[in-house]
């Protein structure tokens, strides 16, 4: 349109805090800020919910003070630089940090004193979950704001709003329907600042006069929002996980398929999917487990993105599986006990005796081979002395399990019937 100009997404920001649309928590910042109650913050929010519009506002209302520090470029000799200005300002640097999730630990130790003492503002904007992102003692000092993906509606005012404001669209002479502004919004997917993009290359590239829905098409297409080492990563594969364990198959299908849209890794998803199978479904259909070790055969036979639709049958079958936790629960029961009990010896019926000398201490005396004589071997005590029962997998009765559990009640009947010593109570609480 224009090459010597900034782009409208940079000549539509807000000014002043009346103009910045939604993020009432950033708005309390600014007004804060308005009259001079300053304080160290973090802008955390997705890509372009307005954590750079809100620093802009800052700088308009301290333009003199205000000073930015790009986390990409930026060493820690930069930052001593910055932060030595405070001792001769006349009043406290706001610095501004773009990106500050890209500082590593030192050079994020080297703001720490400058904050603590309150000889610097420091006003940090990240898409990176602050938890994970920022030190504990840097985090601590600051106040975390938090924006959220801007809404289809408030998107749409902000394009007709840069339609009604902005100059150099204005002298453009085009106009652009309504429908069209709304589809952009939706497009958009809560960044406004992709919106304006779409907007200001739809204003370049379309000849019209009068810029109608038809008119958008191939000009609307992006990628979906998508951190691979993020928050977003893990909000995904956990709404799938939860999704799978209630049985909801529509709500799996969606969040694997927003994934997958996404570019997530796909040995990520079926390694989870690995996980499922035991932790989720269990014994109640062993055959899940096998079915995801094969999906993830079959896909890394097939890649992509013809071997997607195995993990797509995968997650069907896996959300329509009869569910247990029982061998989850197994894994902790033995961890806990475990814990309690330190390593008592292995009996001595059941150690291996390779050699006569190991025959003679007696090693493996009294072991009764099972299949010569399964009821002696019931008679043995197959934990270490003193554990002298754990009932560690307790089947839930689901699917499969209801076999094992009968299983296991024969087994426990016969060998009360052998050796006259029972539980009280059925395995499982009856």
């Amino acid at each position: 349109m224009h090459t010597q100009v900034p782009p409208l997404a940079f000549r539509a920001r807000p000014r002043a805090v009346e103009d910045l649309l939604g993020q009432e928590e950033a708005k309390a910042l600014l007004r804060d800020f308005s009259r001079g109650a300053f304080r160290s913050a973090m802008l955390w929010g997705p890509p372009g919910s307005g954590k750079t519009s809100v620093a802009g506002i800052i700088e308009g209302l301290y333009p003199d003070a205000y000073v930015t520090i790009h986390a990409v470029t930026a060493g820690v000799q930069e930052i001593r630089r910055v932060t030595g200005m405070a001792d001769k300002a006349l009043q406290k640097p706001i610095v501004f940090i773009d990106e500050i999730h890209r500082f590593n630990r030192v050079q994020q130790d080297a703001l720490l004193p400058f904050v603590e003492n309150g000889a610097i503002i420091l006003i940090g904007a990240t898409t990176e979950n602050p938890s994970f992102a920022i030190t504990s003692p840097l985090l601590s000092r600051t106040q975390v704001i938090v924006l959220k993906a801007l809404g289809a509606s408030i998107i749409e005012e902000i394009l007709q709003r840069a339609m009604a404001r902005d100059e150099i669209v204005a002298s453009l002479g085009k106009t652009v329907s309504p429908p069209c502004i709304a589809a952009m919004a939706r497009a958009a997917d809560g960044d406004a600042r992709a919106a304006l993009n779409m907007l200001e290359l739809a204003l370049d590239a379309i000849e019209a006069k009068h810029i109608d829905l038809d008119d958008l098409k191939g000009l609307m297409e992006r990628p979906l929002y998508h951190d691979r080492t993020g928050e977003n990563h893990y909000d995904l594969i956990s709404a799938f996980h939860k999704c799978v364990r209630a049985g909801d198959v529509d709500a799996s299908i969606y969040w694997l398929g927003r994934m997958l849209e996404a570019g997530e890794d796909r040995l990520f998803i079926l390694r989870r999917m690995i996980r499922i199978a035991s932790e989720d479904v269990g014994m109640a259909d062993p055959n899940a487990l096998r079915m995801a070790v094969s999906a993830k055969e079959a896909f890394t036979f097939v890649g992509s993105p013809e071997g997607e639709i195995a993990l797509y049958q995968t997650a069907v079958y896996l959300a329509c599986a009869p569910k247990s936790n029982a061998v989850y629960l197994a894994e902790k029961n033995a961890k806990r006990l475990i814990r309690d009990t330190g390593t008592p010896g292995v009996p001595m019926a059941l150690r291996n005796a390779p050699t006569r000398l190991m025959k003679e201490l007696g090693y493996g005396k009294g072991y009764v081979y099972a299949h010569d004589d399964p009821e002696g071997a019931l008679t043995l005590n197959y934990l270490p002395e003193g554990i002298d029962s754990a009932e560690l997998y307790r089947p839930k009765g689901a699917g499969f399990e209801k076999r094992i559990q009968e299983i296991l009640d024969a087994r426990e009947k016969a060998k009360r019937a052998g050796t006259g010593s029972y539980r009280k109570t059925p395995r499982g609480g009856g």
